[in-house]
Formats: C-alpha cells, sequence, structure tokens
C-alpha cells in the first residue's frame, strides 16, 4: 500500500480521475461525507488500518441512482493511486465506500431525517453533534447546489437553542462543582479525582459550545478543543486539574478553568456580565463557580416555549453517553419521545 496522506486529499482525486468520469454529464454532490476520523480531518498513518481508503458519497437525483450506482460498481478500480478501492475491517467483507444516493436518503440515513426539509426542534436536539459532523465537516469535490444550503442550514445551532445549551452544560458543571472538595474531605481521593475528570470533560464540551464547535465523539474531543484558540491557558488549567496529585492543586486548577470559561461567556456578549471569580460553596470549604448563576443567564435568553419547556435535561449528548445509542439513528431518533 502506499504511503498516507490525508484521506480527504485521496478522495479528492479519486473524485476527479475516477468518480466524475463514471457519474457523467449529470448535475450532482459528492464530497467525503458521514462516518470515519476522515471526514473530520482527524486521520492519520494509524488509520490506515481499520476502515480507510480511497471513498466518496455521490448525491444524484432519484431517476439517477440506479444507472449511476450501477456504473460506479461496474466501472471501479481495484487500487486508485495505490490504496485498494475495496476494504474491509473487522468481520465486514472488502467492498467498495462509494455511496451512491438521493440527498434525502442520505441525509435522512445519517442523521434520521431530512434535514433538507425545514428542521424542527427535537430534530436539532436529538442528533448528536458526531452525526451533524458528518454532514457539516467533510470536503466536497462536487456540488450542483443540492448539497451547501443544507451544510448551511445545519452549520450550527439557531440561537434559542445554542442558549438553551449552554444553559444545560452550566448546568452540568453546577450539579458537581461541589464535589471534588467533598469527596476528598472523606478520604475519597480517587472518587474526588473522577469528579474533576469528569467536570474537565464537561468544560472542554462547554468551551467548544461558546465557541460554536460540534463536539465529535470521545475519541477526537480532546483533538477538537486542542483547535479552539487557547490564548488565555485554559487547556493548561484543565490539564492540571487532571495531573494534580493534591486536592488543593485540583481544585486551584479547576478553578482557574472556571473562571477563564466565565470570562469566555462574557466575551460572547449574550448576557449581561457576570463575576468571574470563584467563591465559596455556601459555608463549605470548597471554592466553585457558582454555575447556577450562568445558568439562569443564558435561561433568561430562551424565549421560544418549544425550547425552554424542556427544563435542562439538554440535547442527546448532554444526558446520553453511549456510542451504540450516539451512532444509530435508528436507535436515538427513539429518544424524540423525550422532547414531545
Amino acid at each position: 500500500m502506499a504511503e498516507f496522506r490525508a484521506a480527504a486529499e485521496v478522495a479528492a482525486g479519486f473524485h476527479t480521475d475516477v468518480i466524475a468520469p463514471l457519474v457523467g454529464d449529470i448535475g450532482y454532490a459528492a464530497g467525503l461525507l458521514g462516518w470515519g476520523s476522515d471526514v473530520l480531518g482527524y486521520d492519520t498513518a494509524r488509520s490506515m488500518d481499520h476502515g480507510w481508503g480511497p471513498r466518496v458519497t455521490v448525491l444524484v437525483d432519484a431517476d439517477e441512482v440506479d444507472r449511476v450506482r450501477k456504473a460506479v460498481d461496474d466501472g471501479l478500480p481495484d487500487e486508485y493511486d495505490g490504496y485498494p478501492v475495496r476494504f474491509g475491517w473487522d468481520s465486514l467483507t472488502p467492498q467498495h465506500h462509494v455511496t451512491v444516493s438521493t440527498l434525502g436518503d442520505w441525509l435522512t440515513g445519517q442523521l434520521g431525517f431530512n434535514a433538507s426539509q425545514p428542521i424542527a426542534v427535537a430534530d436539532w436536539l436529538v442528533t448528536p453533534q458526531q452525526q451533524l459532523l458528518g454532514v457539516v465537516a467533510g470536503q466536497v469535490y462536487a456540488d450542483d447546489g443540492r448539497l451547501a444550503p443544507v451544510r448551511a442550514a445545519l452549520s450550527w445551532y439557531p440561537d434559542q437553542i445554542w442558549h438553551w445549551l449552554m444553559a444545560c452544560q452550566w448546568s452540568r458543571i453546577a450539579q458537581e462543582e461541589a464535589f471534588v472538595q467533598r469527596t476528598d474531605e472523606v478520604g475519597d481521593v480517587l472518587g474526588s479525582r473522577v469528579v474533576a475528570a469528569r467536570l474537565t470533560r464537561d468544560l472542554m464540551r462547554l468551551a467548544l459550545l461558546q465557541s460554536r464547535t460540534y463536539a465529535p465523539y470521545t475519541k477526537w474531543l480532546g483533538t477538537a478543543f486542542a483547535r479552539l484558540d487557547d490564548s488565555d491557558g485554559l487547556a493548561s488549567a484543565l490539564s492540571g486539574a487532571v495531573d494534580a496529585a493534591s486536592y488543593a492543586d485540583r481544585e486551584q486548577a479547576l478553578v482557574t478553568a472556571y473562571e477563564l470559561v466565565a470570562r469566555r461567556h462574557n466575551a460572547l456578549g449574550v448576557t449581561d456580565e457576570l463575576d468571574p471569580s470563584p467563591r465559596p460553596y455556601f459555608d463549605r470549604p470548597a471554592q466553585v463557580i457558582g454555575a447556577d448563576r450562568f445558568v439562569q443567564a443564558c435561561l433568561a435568553n430562551v424565549t421560544d416555549e418549544a425550547v425552554k419547556r424542556h427544563g435542562l435535561i439538554g440535547s442527546i449528548d448532554q444526558y446520553v453517553d453511549n456510542t451504540d445509542v450516539l451512532s444509530n439513528p435508528q436507535v436515538y431518533r427513539k429518544l424524540a419521545a423525550v422532547y414531545r
């Protein structure tokens, strides 16, 4: 096999040299879309051992699907630029991974709903951010105008939902920010570290929300976070919270991180400015940010009853933590009932 090149680069050539001639002279869209680290641009040489190779999603009109699919099936070479065109992994038999579909059918398979139609609040809330990234993050190599409007519509949440999601994320922090001290106080050092790690992950996800950046699945959460602007040193503070050997160092790192995300919140200008300094947790010897203050400030912006009536349960990424749910539209769409 040839040496590693980014899959997006390989797919670009694969589309130009192989796929476009097979599709022919019709309107279509094509790109590196859907599943995989390569769609996010995170693939490395290690990725080549598992589900990696030349692949493209091709979106055509309904009356062209069968013809284009047959042209692809019959016309693909065994290799492209030194890479096998048909590949498998685990128990998957080697096959090509050129998907030919209509836009609506592909979106329904990827998201669980057709996002080329008006998007309901429940659609936004029940769709994992990783699945949204599968539509908006990959490289596009051809587009006759059918794909761009959908990617634009899905590029980020409507403001009412965004403010509510930030309220829900601050609420997660409010629920546990005092537990780092309380667990250590009773001698549960491991428990204190676990809570600190949970809060670190929640702060990372909050920072992504503040930056209007979808969070990928767990393997790439740190990578996505690392690509945010870190001129204030938030990453260093969060690393300190995870690395700290003592409660005093753990708390100091966390309150530093709290203050930084609070300042980032104020810089957004979406609520009245809030005091970003740490404070005691009532009369207990724990320093916290008082995250409930930020919850209420964000909620004050949410006037859409279709959003605010859900309380603070959050979107699916904020209360489900199971890959078999988050990666399967047929499963997670059942949770739309939560928002009815």
